[in-house]
């Protein structure tokens, strides 16, 4: 029995595993299945059920024809307003004040009393120039009395001729002191005439530079007494500076005296002043580039002032038919301006095209685009070039803004402006 005891310890050692060990393994490769397994069939579910992705629809696009118009383009510029005449009004002889006639800022007419200068010792020389006149007549009449008689006595030799020669002299000299007689009473009664100072022209009167009772001086220029000034303002000039590019292009489209221009204020938004171009300077300053012009206006109720800026645009031609199309159809290709417009099978091109300027919101196209061709007007975004889009029907209507003053008095462009031909 001994012997045998050995052998059961070895079968003992090699015998199966209890039924409570497989069970534990069995579980623990479960556990490491079940995600695996999981992840499958949430894989094979999703894969199962997601539809079909579809085609994206096609972008619809407003495109129409350009609006054909007549216009007239201006060019721009800025310049001032000046008085047509202009007076500075110095008295004529010397003397005291004595009235003023009209009130500061007033308008007068031409021939206008403005003010007197003392007339009295003006009076008194006028009366003494005027007897100096009769003096002179008295002599003439006495030399012409001796002068005949002595040619009745001359025939039977009781004058001598030399007597006759000198008495004749005698009479033209008396005859000549008669002339300067009366032109010394002309000029009294000149310097009597100009005791009443006069308004040279019609138009505004600044104020009075000297009060009644002050002594003011004759003399030309700066040497008479200044009284006030006077300036004409209907007509009323406006004055500007164009540039040398400006000049020749007006050259070359015939721009001369008379051409229309229109003229806005400041504070307005239109331009309801119109007048002509009257004058162009005889050359340009070399030192600016610029020439010196001048446009006429009429004033009738001179509300215009001198010295007031306005914004001037000048006609640069008569009126031209012109394609236009929405500005905010307009796209930016590097340096190029295009247009995108459609084609009959709905595909999408882009036009590089040359600008103009801009007339209530719509933009002038000056080339590269057909009167036929159909622009894209909204939905820009979504067409591109050489893609497909289902166009819309649409239609280009002006609208109406408000103008803008330049930037600048002296910026000036050279794209202008341009209105609708009326």
């Amino acid at each position: 029995m001994n012997m045998h005891q050995p052998f059961q310890a070895q079968d003992a050692d090699t015998a199966p595993a209890p039924a409570s060990a497989r069970a534990r393994q069995m579980r623990r490769a479960a556990w490491i299945a079940l995600p695996l397994v999981a992840a499958a069939g949430i894989y094979a579910f999703t894969q199962r059920s997601a539809p079909a992705v579809a085609a994206p629809p096609m972008p619809t696009v407003t495109v129409s024809a350009p609006l054909e118009r007549q216009i007239t383009e201006w060019d721009d510029y800025i310049g001032r307003f000046e008085a047509s005449r202009s007076v500075e009004v110095r008295p004529r002889v010397s003397g005291a004040i004595t009235a003023i006639h009209f009130t500061d800022g007033q308008i007068v007419r031409a021939g206008q009393p403005l003010f007197t200068i003392d007339q009295r010792p003006f009076q008194a020389a006028l009366a003494e120039a005027r007897a100096g006149v009769a003096t002179a007549q008295s002599d003439l009449a006495l030399a012409r009395n001796d002068l005949d008689r002595a040619e009745r006595l001359v025939a039977v030799d009781a004058v001598s001729k030399s007597e006759v020669d000198r008495l004749r002299a005698r009479v033209q000299a008396a005859t000549a002191a008669l002339a300067a007689a009366q032109a010394r009473v002309r000029a009294r009664a000149l310097d009597m005439e100009f005791t009443t100072v006069r308004a040279p022209i019609g138009g505004r009167v600044s104020d009075r530079r000297i009060d009644a009772g002050n002594l003011v001086g004759a003399g030309d220029g700066a040497s008479g007494t200044l009284l006030t000034t006077i300036n004409a303002l209907d007509p009323i000039y406006f004055t500007f500076d164009g540039s040398e590019g400006l000049f020749l292009k007006g050259k070359r489209e015939g721009e001369s005296k008379g051409s229309p221009v229109e003229i806005r204020l400041q504070d307005e938004t239109d331009y309801k002043w119109k007048g002509q171009l009257d004058f162009t300077d005889n050359g340009l300053d070399p030192k600016s580039g610029t020439i010196r012009a001048r446009a006429v206006l009429r004033n009738p109720d001179l509300f215009l002032t001198p010295g007031m800026f306005g914004n001037m645009r000048l006609s640069s031609g008569g009126t031209v038919k012109a394609l236009l199309v929405p500005d905010t159809a307009i796209q930016t290709d590097q340096a190029r301006k295009t247009l995108l417009v459609v084609g009959k099978d709905g595909t999408v091109s882009a036009k590089a095209v040359t600008l103009g300027p801009v007339i209530d919101g719509l933009r002038v196209v000056r080339s590269g685009l057909d009167r036929t061709d159909q622009v894209v007007i909204v939905g820009t975004q979504m067409a591109m070039p050489g893609g497909k889009v289902q166009a819309k029907a649409g239609k280009i209507e002006p609208e109406r803004q408000a103008a803008t003053a330049p930037s600048a008095p002296t910026g000036v462009s050279l794209s202008g402006q341009a209105t609708f031909a009326r």
